[in-house]
C-alpha cells in the first residue's frame, strides 16, 4: 500500500468519533507500530485535528471530515444487505471489513438517515463458513490479487487425493460452497476447485504473469462457446 493511501485510510477509521489504538490500525493496515505513530505525527502536523497519545489511543475531533454521503433508501438497504452477507459467507478478513463498512456508512450519513442501518431488516445466518473456508478465501483473494502461485492438496468429488500448484484467477460463490478458478499447471488447462474440498492451501514461493489463454477472460470465452461448462456444474470440479 502506498504511503497517501495508508494516510487516507487512517483519516478513515477515526470516522464516526471513535478511539483507536496504534496497535489496532497496524493491524488493520499490516503495518508497524512505529509507522503508525509517524503517520499520525505526519497528519497531526498538516492540520488534521488527532489528539491522544502513545499507548491510550486516538481520536479524531469533530470538524473534519468529508461530506456526509447521500445515499437513497434502496442504496442504503443494498449496501447493508451486501455487507451482512460478506460478513456470514467471506472470508475472515472480509468479514471484520464489512463490519467495518458499515461502521464508516453510519458515520458518513445525515442525522436523519443513520438509524436505517439498524431498521433494514435484511438479516443472514452467521458463521455459515467454517474457519478453514474463511482462512482459505482470504489467503486465495490475496494470492490472486498478488498473482502468487498456490499450491494445493486436494480431494474431487470421489474423495481421489491431489497435490497441484494453480495459477488462482478468481473466487465464485454459489450460494453454499466457494470455487477457486485457476489455471492448473498440472492438467495445463482452467480448473474449478471447490474450497470446501481443499485440504491443505500453502503458498508455492513463486509468482506467475498473465499469459495469453491462461486468464480470466479466457476462461469467461471457454465458457461462452460450452468448452468449460463442465467443470462449472461441479461434474468434473478439481479433476
Amino acid at each position: 500500500m502506498r504511503r497517501a493511501d495508508r494516510l487516507f485510510q487512517i483519516v478513515q477509521h477515526f470516522r464516526g468519533g471513535r478511539l483507536v489504538t496504534a496497535q489496532k490500525l497496524g493491524q488493520w493496515l499490516e503495518v508497524s507500530e512505529r509507522t503508525i505513530y509517524r503517520d499520525i505525527a505526519d497528519l497531526q502536523s498538516t492540520g488534521v485535528p488527532i489528539d491522544g497519545e502513545a499507548g491510550v489511543g486516538y481520536i479524531m475531533r469533530e470538524g473534519f471530515d468529508l461530506p456526509p454521503l447521500m445515499f437513497t433508501r434502496d442504496e442504503i438497504v443494498a449496501l447493508v444487505a451486501g455487507a451482512r452477507m460478506v460478513r456470514a459467507f467471506g472470508g475472515a478478513a472480509m468479514a471484520r471489513a464489512a463490519d467495518e463498512a458499515l461502521v464508516k456508512i453510519g458515520a458518513v450519513l445525515p442525522d436523519a438517515e443513520k438509524d436505517r442501518i439498524a431498521r433494514t431488516e435484511i438479516h443472514t445466518p452467521m458463521w455459515v463458513v467454517s474457519d478453514a473456508a474463511r482462512a482459505a478465501i482470504d489467503i486465495i483473494e490475496r494470492a490472486v490479487e498478488k498473482r502468487d502461485v498456490l499450491t494445493l492438496d486436494y480431494r474431487d468429488e470421489a474423495g481421489r487425493p491431489t497435490a497441484r500448484d494453480v495459477r488462482p484467477l478468481g473466487l465464485w460463490f454459489w450460494g453454499k460452497v466457494w470455487t477457486l478458478v485457476a489455471w492448473c499447471e498440472m492438467r495445463d488447462d482452467f480448473r474449478a476447485f471447490r474450497i470446501d474440498r481443499i485440504d491443505k492451501l500453502t503458498l508455492a514461493g513463486r509468482s506467475f504473469r498473465h499469459e495469453r489463454g491462461k486468464q480470466l477472460a479466457d476462461f469467461y470465452r471457454s465458457i461462452e462457446r460450452g468448452e468449460d461448462t463442465a467443470y462449472i456444474s461441479g461434474r468434473s470440479m478439481g479433476s
